[in-house]
């Protein structure tokens, strides 16, 4: 097992070296293959590998003008303080594509910063995208924070935690929320919130500098539904209040405005504050999430945005 064990081990280290080449370097496939030793059908495997293996992670540096425009033509139309538009492939049904890089390297331009920072940070898949395209740092001056818990009322955690992940990654301080996204009662919920340890969190919460989180849609596509967050029944209801979008787990209409009541109610996350008062990152692109992206636009939940081609030409539609 050792021999197999290091013989992976050296194919890696050779993916990796023809991955640098290729994507760093700058080098084609037969000088790679030359400066390797092997075949060029060998080293556009190894470069393939090293993509697969994420262990060389592409971002997109020239600045594509249309992008560029529509980035433009957002901050204007919505006030935004910051907006990044990635292309759009037509034929992709991923739901990250593009912007998760971008989030990624927006949220490293923060941590670079010398001077201590507080990062607030969302949670799941959307925001599990962005952690995973960060690339190893030392940030121990910094801290984040997260927004919402990942508990379900039966006990169970989300797969989608985020600040864990990425404190491993960035090196930085990190404090969980240790919440359930929604309590069982109000009582629970008013409960829970009133502990110091947790007040102590929702306070550092108030103090991020800049926070980054995902704009869920609420429907049959809903994250909340379909990680077993709410019911069936509780989804109905939100719709049938209103209910087009969530971040954080707080819902809200099509004009951005919270839904009074129903699972508000029972929300255990970090106050989402109307309008906020804070730089907070909204990072969301595709059709289920037009609508909940729009409103969260209209209603100032967001002051900066990360998002696609296709969705940001809908969001400047009259």
């Amino acid at each position: 097992m050792a021999r197999i064990g290091e013989s992976d081990a050296a194919r890696l280290d050779d993916a990796a070296r023809a991955g640098w080449l290729y994507y760093v370097a700058g080098n084609t496939q037969d000088e790679i293959a030359r400066k390797l030793g092997v075949s060029r059908q060998t080293a556009q495997r190894l470069v393939s590998l090293a993509m697969s293996e994420r262990l060389i992670k592409v971002r997109l540096d020239h600045p594509i003008a249309r992008c560029m425009e529509l980035s433009a033509a957002l901050r204007q139309r919505y006030d935004l303080f910051f907006c990044e538009v990635s292309p759009t492939d037509p034929a992709s049904t991923s739901s990250t594509l593009g912007i998760a890089q971008l989030a990624a390297a927006e949220m490293e331009r923060w941590l670079r910063r010398p001077d201590p920072i507080v990062i607030g940070v969302g949670t799941g898949r959307t925001m599990r995208a962005v952690a995973d395209q960060m690339p190893s740092m030392q940030c121990p001056q910094h801290k984040l924070v997260a927004l919402v818990g990942t508990g379900k009322a039966d006990g169970s955690a989300s797969f989608y935690d985020v600040i864990i992940r990425l404190s491993d990654t960035v090196r930085a301080p990190h404090h969980p929320m240790p919440l359930p996204v929604y309590t069982r009662t109000l009582e629970e919920r008013e409960l829970l919130t009133s502990l110091p340890s947790t007040r102590s969190l929702l306070t550092l919460a108030e103090q991020a500098d800049v926070s980054f989180v995902g704009i869920g849609s609420i429907g049959e596509g809903s994250a909340l539904l379909k990680d077993g967050f709410i019911t069936e029944e509780e989804n109905d209801a939100l719709r049938k209040a209103g209910a087009v979008g969530e971040i954080t787990a707080w819902s809200f209409d099509s004009q951005g405005r919270l839904i009074q009541g129903h699972l508000n109610e029972r929300c255990a996350s970090a106050p989402l504050r109307q309008p906020a008062k804070r730089p907070m990152i909204g990072v969301a692109m595709g059709l289920p999430r037009r609508a909940a992206i729009r409103a969260a636009l209209t209603g100032r939940l967001v002051t900066g945005l990360i998002t696609d081609e296709a969705t940001a030409e809908h969001l400047l539609r009259r």
